[in-house]
């Protein structure tokens, strides 16, 4: 679930362009001998609403900078993956993506139908400046994995012309 900034959940990163979403927060607690000692662990959705999107992940002793971890570690992940094939505001073909016990369906979806997804698919898909889709989640709902899988699935995406060249065929 988002947390809450502004109107959509996300808010403007320090580099100009990338907009992130906080998909949990989850605290761990360690039975030391005084009581117990919390810690915070962030997952953090990073995009610039343009094709690229990653992930971080950051662990402290308190929420900032545990989500100030998990942006910072997103942003670097973001400049080292490559745009996606997008086609307008929606997906150019059906594919899955899969980590762990986690399976994403994606399917294109035409103008006005918006963002049909769950909790983790679907800020992975603002991220990435994806409008209409339809999405369907098979097996575990790790937030985690269903981030992963979710950018596994995008990451295979391929364009007509792409694969015509991979084909060495000419349209």
């Amino acid at each position: 679930m988002a947390r809450e900034r502004g109107d959509r959940g996300e808010r403007d990163s320090r580099d100009q362009g990338m907009v992130d979403f906080v998909v949990k927060i989850k605290r761990s607690a360690c039975v030391v001998k005084g009581g117990r000692r919390f810690s915070f662990n962030a997952l953090v959705v990073v995009g610039d609403k343009q094709g690229k999107v990653s992930f971080g992940y950051g662990k402290a002793n308190e929420v900032p900078p545990a989500v100030e971890k998990a942006i910072k570690e997103g942003e670097q992940q973001a400049r080292r993956t490559k745009k996606l094939s997008l086609r307008g505001d929606s997906i150019p073909h059906r594919v899955i993506g899969k980590y762990g016990a986690s399976k994403v369906i994606l399917v294109p979806a035409g103008a006005g139908t918006g963002l049909k997804a769950g909790p983790g698919v679907r800020e992975v898909l603002q991220a990435a400046g994806i409008a209409n889709i339809l999405t369907k989640v098979h097996g575990s709902t790790n937030p985690i994995n269903l981030v992963k899988a979710t950018i596994n699935g995008l990451q295979q995406l391929r364009t007509k012309e792409e694969v015509a060249a991979l084909r060495g065929v000419k349209l």
